[in-house]
């Protein structure tokens, strides 16, 4: 073997590894020629090969989403749903919401979902409107409610408080208790009702976040601008 036939075997031996093409096979000697086809050409492997790698790049994202969307369900919040037009016009029937509890301490204003015996352990959503040691009262003829002698603003309600239920007042809440309210005060069965009356903190099972999924208006329709928050909706 000559110099020049050396050199060439090393050619050839080089363009294998880089390659994965052996030159040196014949006719018949390659699956590809022998079935008529050419093969492939290094530029179109390293284009299929580009491909793989950028769909397992969206198939990673795709995975790393989904899990990091269950450990926030699981260990942040869970998905409750509205039954009933009780917070008209914030929250309608239907409404899927998510709520948490993670740290949490009642506050005038907030939505909570309440686990209570009084609806047969079936979660109901309220807004705390009374914390423990403040002192409510409401006048049922203006429809004003006062905390601790003070009247406040409500502008999320849906109708003026003029039901009152079994409530008296002025009433101080006790330490571990919370007084709630639906913002559809006349439709809404709450602590002014002896059927409900002051909630026990520990019934709290956690405050609503943000609107998941929105129920359906009584046109049929769906208020989708509503996903994200938790805000009045349009009146009906």
């Amino acid at each position: 073997m000559d110099d020049k036939d050396l050199e060439k075997d090393l050619d050839y031996d080089l363009y294998e590894m880089k390659y994965g093409i052996d030159l040196r096979s014949g006719p018949g000697e390659d699956d590809s020629e022998a079935d008529g086809k050419q093969p492939a050409a290094p530029s179109e492997k390293k284009d299929n090969s580009s491909a793989r790698m950028e769909l397992y790049d969206w198939l990673q994202c795709i995975v790393s989403a989904i899990l990091c969307g269950i450990l926030i369900f699981v260990f942040i919040g869970r998905v409750i749903g509205v039954d009933g037009e009780s917070m008209l016009q914030t929250l309608q029937d239907k409404d899927k919401v998510v709520m948490s509890d993670i740290f949490y301490k009642p506050r005038y204003g907030d939505i909570v979902v309440i686990k209570t015996e009084a609806f047969g352990g079936t979660p109901i959503v309220k807004r705390v409107i009374a914390t423990a040691g403040q002192t409510i009262n409401i006048d049922f003829q203006t429809g004003a409610v006062s905390i601790d002698g003070k009247v406040i603003k409500e502008d999320y309600i849906n109708a003026l408080t003029h039901d009152p239920e079994d409530f008296q007042g002025p009433l101080t809440v006790p330490d571990g208790c919370i007084f709630v309210m639906g913002d559809n005060r006349n439709a809404s069965t709450d602590s002014r009702s002896k059927m409900v009356s002051l909630v026990d903190t520990r019934q709290i099972l956690g405050k609503v976040l943000f609107v998941l999924i929105p129920g359906v208006n009584q046109d049929g329709t769906r208020s989708w601008d509503r996903i994200g928050s938790v805000y009045r909706t349009k009146a009906s």
